[in-house]
């Protein structure tokens, strides 16, 4: 159930409530009212009809000498003081009523007694009840859609702020929840998440600076290294020395890759390109022992032509995404390491022990190569891999096989 909805519920249910509260209140004061009434109008029924028996021996208001009806209590009074009692008992058109009652002739005479129905009023507070019902559920029908509307207004609110977060946390930097309406602790958490995402900001702005400038500090240094590698005699120390200087060099490129993914300065060029073809490519670039698998819808005879599947993609950062991952299925899990290609899908699996699982929560990071059995590296690979796949909008999702091993699904648009 959602924010909105919980949030009516609640209401409605306060409402329900304040007028069951209000409703009981109401009905015990008023039945407490018109008991107190009739026991008023009682004695003073009873006072008038004793004065006209005492002067003239008879009855008047209504008054009886041990009437038939008289509750028990007032048949065993002792005294000559005036006493009431209520009568729950309904009897045809009587309803409930009170009785006031005296010994008429002092202790141990007749009992003179006046009764007083209160079957109208009590009727007419069940027709209280009934108005009270029907106007508290009114009340509540009326409600509950201003309930519905103003708890829709706050989980606007909410979920334009999580929107926010969630394009923060999908890369967006520049994404701000900005002013909202009112002073509540929604316009707090806005300004709260707008004031971490300008630190977050802020903080990969700088990091991403200080990658692009290193790279390109580092690029002539070791262009003129891997130049003056060339000019040493051919031996052992020579190719180890220029295979170092390789390595720096691939390391300062893929610096630079990820600088310019970074400041969004790469475009992809798209061409319409045999998706197994260029895989295998790939994959022979490496030079690495890997079995292709290409399937697809199957193929289809037009005439003498047989066609085949094809996508608009880059091809050149296609390649660059396939190799990174075979290399690093080789670097860091164990062999046999597997690609497949399936229409429009291009898995790749090796048989190690699995990516580890921060990698899998949160995503690959630069420098950061996860568990220490999965190799050396500076987990540039996986990075470039997964931004190059944004660039193309295609999607790559990082997973462990159930029988062990990493597996990298690239999906094309």
């Amino acid at each position: 159930m959602s924010l909105r909805w919980k949030i009516a519920a609640l209401a409605a249910a306060t409402a329900c409530l304040v007028a069951a509260a209000v409703g009981a209140l109401v009905h015990v004061w008023t039945a407490r009212d018109i008991r107190g009434r009739a026991e008023a109008q009682a004695l003073n029924s009873l006072y008038a009809a004793m004065e006209v028996h005492r002067r003239t021996g008879t009855l008047t208001n209504g008054a009886g000498l041990d009437p038939a009806g008289l509750p028990a209590s007032l048949r065993r009074l002792t005294d000559t003081s005036r006493h009431t009692a209520y009568d729950g008992h309904v009897d045809g058109n009587l309803g409930p009523s009170v009785w006031a009652a005296v010994r008429a002739d002092g202790p141990g005479g007749r009992v003179l007694a006046v009764q007083v129905n209160m079957g109208p009023e009590l009727h007419d507070l069940q027709r209280l009840d009934v108005t009270m019902t029907v106007a508290s559920l009114a009340a509540l029908v009326a409600a509950t859609p201003v309930a519905v509307y103003g708890a829709g207004l706050l989980a606007r609110r909410l979920r334009r702020v999580s929107e926010t977060a969630g394009r923060i946390s999908a890369g967006d930097l520049d994404a701000r929840t900005g002013p909202t309406k009112g002073r509540d602790e929604v316009a707090d958490i806005a300004a709260t998440v707008d004031l971490m995402a300008d630190s977050l900001s802020r903080r990969l702005r700088t990091e991403r600076q200080f990658t692009a400038d290193v790279a390109h500090e580092l690029r002539t240094p070791v262009g003129g290294l891997l130049a003056a590698a060339d000019l040493l005699p051919p031996g052992e120390t020579e190719d180890l020395l220029r295979a170092r200087v390789r390595d720096l060099r691939g390391l300062v490129e893929d610096l630079l890759e990820i600088s310019r993914l970074d400041a969004g300065a790469e475009r992809p060029v798209r061409a319409h390109v045999p998706l197994g073809a260029v895989v295998s490519e790939a994959v022979a670039r490496t030079g690495l022992d890997t079995r292709v698998t290409v399937t697809g819808p199957g193929p289809e005879t037009v005439g003498t032509l047989e066609r085949v599947e094809t996508v608009e993609t880059d091809p050149r950062r296609l390649e660059r995404i396939v190799g990174n991952l075979v290399i690093n299925a080789h670097r860091h899990g164990a062999a046999p390491v597997e690609v497949a290609v399936e229409g429009r899908t291009v898995v790749v699996r090796d048989h190690g022990p699995g990516f580890p699982r921060d990698l899998l929560l949160g995503g690959p990071r630069r420098f950061h190569t996860g568990a220490a059995e999965r190799g050396s590296g500076h987990g540039l690979g996986l990075t470039i891999a997964v931004g190059q796949a944004r660039l193309l909008g295609a999607e790559l999702r990082l997973d462990n096989a159930p029988d062990g091993g990493a597996v990298a699904t690239l999906r094309l648009p």
